[in-house]
């Protein structure tokens, strides 16, 4: 059995899932997913973006799908994907080519569900599974803070970050990404890279943000400020989520790290 499995989104979108996709290991199992994602899918035989696929191209108006694709397409005898849902010219189109895809929403209905147990609900796998991230790493005496998010409303001021690495009695490292201004920040391209550095931290501090759930996914200890979106559906699984943010102080979040960050000895 060759299968292909087409999950795109972002970095918390790809981890809330994990426990789906490999659910659906195959003799033969590929993942096309977001370029930045595939460092962590750690389980497949291959990993491709979907960018460099051309997939983006089929079933739009007046372009002629990619011979190369469509070969490769119908060298799978299973097709998952999360991606085309939404988009009925591409259903169409695959379904012209007798391509076996079978279609999921990419987006939980049930507000009810957290979105891990959504995913796989969808594939038939069992419940109680968590998404992780196996990264060799050794504990060491520090706190991570990344203090941003994919959009304003998700971020907690920064000036109460500050006031949070001010009171923990450990040293404090930062985290941020190309795009966002920290100066003292560390900066690591590669997410399962990432992921491993952030497996070394006592504790880690954030906010709704796909580099919270790589925190929790790779076993750190893991406080998040939630705002706007539903932390039952959206919260990094074992992580210990403070919310409504506007409610919270820099007090609650170093209780929180006091009670969760597990002793060095």
């Amino acid at each position: 059995m060759r299968r292909l499995l087409i999950r795109p989104g972002a970095i918390g979108d790809l981890i809330v899932s994990l426990p789906a996709l490999e659910c659906l290991k195959a003799e033969y199992l590929e993942v096309w997913a977001h370029e930045r994602n595939l460092p962590l899918i750690r389980f497949a035989d291959a990993a491709r973006s979907i960018g460099s696929t051309g997939l983006d191209l089929l079933g739009l108006p007046d372009i002629e799908p990619s011979a190369a694709l469509i070969e490769k397409l119908r060298s799978f005898d299973s097709i998952v994907s999360w991606y085309g849902e939404a988009r009925p010219e591409f259903r169409v189109a695959v379904e012209r080519l007798g391509l076996p895809f079978q279609f999921f929403p990419a987006l939980p209905s049930d507000a009810d569900c957290h979105a891990t147990d959504f995913y796989l609900r969808q594939v038939g796998g069992e419940r109680a599974r968590i998404p992780s991230i196996r990264c060799p790493s050794t504990r060491s005496n520090l706190a991570v803070i990344h203090p941003f998010a994919s959009s304003p409303g998700k971020r907690w001021a920064l000036h109460k970050f500050r006031e949070v690495a001010a009171g923990l009695e450990m040293p404090v490292q930062w985290c941020a990404g190309d795009n966002e201004e920290l100066s003292e920040a560390v900066r690591i391209d590669n997410l399962y890279d990432l992921g491993c550095w952030l497996a070394e931290a006592r504790v880690y501090i954030g906010n709704d943000s796909g580099i919270s759930h790589l925190a929790a996914a790779v076993g750190t200890p893991t406080i998040v400020l939630f705002g706007p979106t539903n932390p039952a559906i959206w919260a990094p699984a074992g992580s210990r989520v403070l919310a409504p943010m506007e409610a919270v102080g820099p007090a609650d979040v170093i209780g929180a790290v006091q009670q969760m960050a597990r002793p060095m000895r």
